[in-house]
């Protein structure tokens, strides 16, 4: 295969130039390429070669959820929005506390998905918070970390423990960082639109006082610990003085924290109700501001689709969380590349670059050498989100019926095209 005339990303520029890929590996970058013996050539005049998207939360709902989602929609779904690896989240039905779980999905999405599939595995058993989880076991069955996200380990003395045996891995526990002491049964942000709306709040608190706690345990035992869907200014600033002291902290926010605001919970609109809340301006900016000084590592969709019929529903008994796989880059794109707050070459890199250095993967640039897992924009084209153009089997985003910029005409992985527009 050789892509040929496309704007390529490399060292954060973008120059015409054409690309060879042999056995899913890009063999050769240059000006021009010209092999008569390649019969797969793809014209991208006037399109910008990305390396593919890496996520590292993503709930894939199977097994147990597949009304939700599936293997097979979900990694199409992120084929379409330009991923070529995504991680699933273990909070399935049984949740992936076990190796013949994580031999499952492995082998499902090798099988029929439309993506690489990493698996992240629970950190408890059923991720109850209460008895460690059998971390060694699922480690030979290849996950790449360990989590309870949708959960959070409310006891101190059991997460201190937790950390100290996943010490000896050398993988990062992701948290969700939740006390629920402080969340309760709240709904959106605890403040004014709270207040305004009748909804029971969330207070900023409740994810700051988990966040505080495991970052002194993983500074007394030295663990890597990674905080998922980061979301208030006051976290960010303890993420940034934890990391200015020399801790292994990292973090990730999602497209939605970086865009939305409690605002946009006005009209009650199920699509807007996510855990952590959409917080305040202030804490919008702040994680901005956390993304572009480095504090905050890379960009994460968590990926949370409900069917209808538990979305329809009123706010306050809905379920939290949205789709996020197939508006991620064009919602990023439109809201901060075009609004002249993120350069597209410091996007792609906290959507690709550095999510793939995390994970310690051979891809997230586009490099010889490197797997040949590309994704092919067309930045000046428009996405309109409808229902019917939907692939993921939920519907669930605050983007429907809306239209974005910035359209993944084509996504390679490995050499194989598993998305493509025209198609």
């Amino acid at each position: 295969m050789i892509i040929k005339n496309g704007l390529v990303l490399r060292k954060n520029r973008f120059k015409k130039m054409d690309i060879q890929i042999k056995k899913g590996i890009i063999t050769k970058i240059a000006e021009k390429i010209d092999d008569t013996k390649d019969k797969q050539i793809i014209d991208a005049s006037g399109k910008h070669i990305l390396p593919g998207f890496v996520d590292l939360h993503t709930h894939l709902r199977d097994p147990g959820q597949t009304y939700k989602e599936d293997i097979v929609t979900g990694t199409r779904a992120a084929a379409k929005g330009g991923y070529t690896t995504i991680c699933a989240m273990p909070n399935t039905e049984p949740i992936v506390d076990n190796i013949a779980t994580v031999e499952y999905i492995k082998r499902k999405a090798n099988d029929l998905g439309y993506c690489k599939v990493l698996v992240i595995g629970a950190l408890t058993k059923k991720s109850e918070g209460i008895e460690i989880a059998e971390i060694g076991n699922m480690l030979e069955g290849g996950i790449v970390a360990v989590s309870d996200d949708g959960k959070c380990v409310q006891n101190t003395k059991i997460m201190l423990n937790a950390m100290k045996y996943v010490s000896s891995f050398n993988i990062p526990i992701i948290i969700h960082a939740e006390d629920y002491s402080l969340s309760g049964k709240g709904q959106i942000n605890a403040g004014k639109m709270s207040t305004k709306l009748g909804l029971g709040g969330i207070p900023a608190l409740a994810e700051e006082l988990i966040i505080s706690r495991d970052i002194m345990l993983a500074e007394n035992l030295k663990c890597h610990l990674h905080i998922a869907h980061i979301s208030t200014a006051r976290s960010i600033q303890m993420v940034r003085e934890a990391k200015q002291r020399g801790l292994k902290i990292t973090a990730e926010v999602t497209p939605h924290h970086l865009l939305l605001t409690e605002e946009a919970c006005a009209s009650y609109d199920t699509n807007t109700k996510v855990k952590p809340p959409l917080r305040t301006e202030k804490d919008r900016m702040a994680c901005v501001e956390g993304l572009l000084d480095g504090t905050i590592d890379f960009i994460a969709t968590d990926h949370a689709p409900h069917s209808d019929f538990e979305k329809e529903k009123e706010f306050s008994i809905a379920p939290f969380g949205i789709n996020g796989l197939e508006t991620a880059f064009a919602s990023l794109f439109t809201g901060l590349v075009l609004n002249k707050k993120l350069e597209l070459p410091f996007l792609i890199n906290k959507i690709s670059t550095t999510p793939a250095q995390f994970l310690k993967l051979n891809c997230g640039e586009i490099s010889k050498g490197k797997y040949a897992d590309i994704a092919i924009a067309d930045l000046d084209a428009e996405i309109l989100f409808s229902p019917e153009s939907i692939l993921s089997k939920s519907n669930n985003t605050p983007y429907i019926n809306k239209t974005l910029k910035g359209k993944i005409e084509k996504t390679i992985c490995e050499g194989r095209i598993t998305w493509d527009s025209g198609a």
